[in-house]
């Protein structure tokens, strides 16, 4: 079983054209929603640095920090950056920068259309803000415009809607390369646990790649083996299946692929991407 770990990268730093004084005061939006940063972009040496957290997260990226290294990883691409250094390293090759890395107020400072580039994104600067737009995800040659998530409690479920772009390519790339190998569909599976039958599985979540016309693309469902049964009865069965409801086809999925989807929807949750579009949860 795959163990995925959805992750970033970085290139090379360009101009941008701003004055100064403008950028000290800018704000930063990320595929159309405001971000929030204790560290506002700035001006330095003709470039504007933004904090590298804030925006790699919105991008769908993995950032980990080791003494004053860098590291970004998404998706088949990892760059490695250091503070106060011109010399990057991207998938093994370094990469020279027009402007250094630098921390402020505990955050470490990088060109942005460096990064913004690097992953296909588009740079704008409009009344004091700093844009970055990335490209929609596509499958089978149609734009996905949302991805709508849904999860059932013991009464009510809950239905939500993400919009950013990069969110949405994250979480899908997250579950299809996550998937391991065709399996079965099991023989007792749904929403409410069924604790009558060993090797029954409840419904996680699920996760609808929709158009921009709101019909769906593509549906994942995720799927948690219920262990309310004594050990020897559960053996052999997986802890987590995912269900390709498009083609009706099983696979298994690990725990750590659906951690980190848990963290990819909170994270677009906490900063403004999605919406409640029904709560039924008494």
């Amino acid at each position: 079983m795959k163990k995925i770990i959805p992750g970033l990268f970085l290139a090379a730093a360009v101009l941008v054209s701003p004055p100064a004084a403008h950028a000290a005061s800018s704000h930063i939006k990320v595929d159309g929603a405001a971000v929030a940063s204790d560290v506002k972009p700035e001006m330095k040496n003709n470039r504007t640095m933004v904090p590298l957290r804030v925006i790699s997260e919105n991008l769908g990226a993995a950032v980990d920090w080791s003494h004053s290294e860098v590291t970004l990883t998404k998706n088949k691409m990892k760059v490695i950056l250091k503070v106060n250094s011109a010399t990057a390293v991207k998938n093994g090759e370094e990469v020279q920068l027009d402007s250094k890395p630098y921390v402020k107020n505990n955050r470490v400072l990088v060109p942005l259309r460096f990064i913004a580039e690097t992953f296909g994104c588009t740079v704008g600067y409009s009344n004091s803000t700093v844009t970055v737009d990335s490209p929609p995800l596509v499958i089978n040659d149609i734009a996905i415009k949302t991805l709508q998530t849904e999860y059932h409690m013991t009464m009510g479920g809950v239905v939500e809607q993400i919009n950013g772009n990069s969110y949405i390519d994250s979480v899908y790339k997250l579950m299809d390369s996550g998937k391991g190998q065709k399996v079965d569909a099991p023989a007792s599976f749904a929403w409410r646990a069924n604790i009558d039958v060993p090797g029954s599985y409840y419904k996680n979540k699920q996760y609808d790649f929709l158009d921009s016309k709101g019909s769906s693309v593509k549906r994942y469902d995720v799927y948690t083996l219920v262990e309310a049964f004594p050990a020897e009865d559960l053996k052999g069965f997986a802890k987590v299946l995912i269900h390709d409801a498009k083609s009706d086809q099983w696979y298994l999925f690990s725990e750590t692929a659906v951690n980190s989807l848990a963290k990819l929807t909170d994270s677009a949750s906490s900063n403004g991407y999605s919406k409640v579009i029904s709560n039924t949860v008494v």
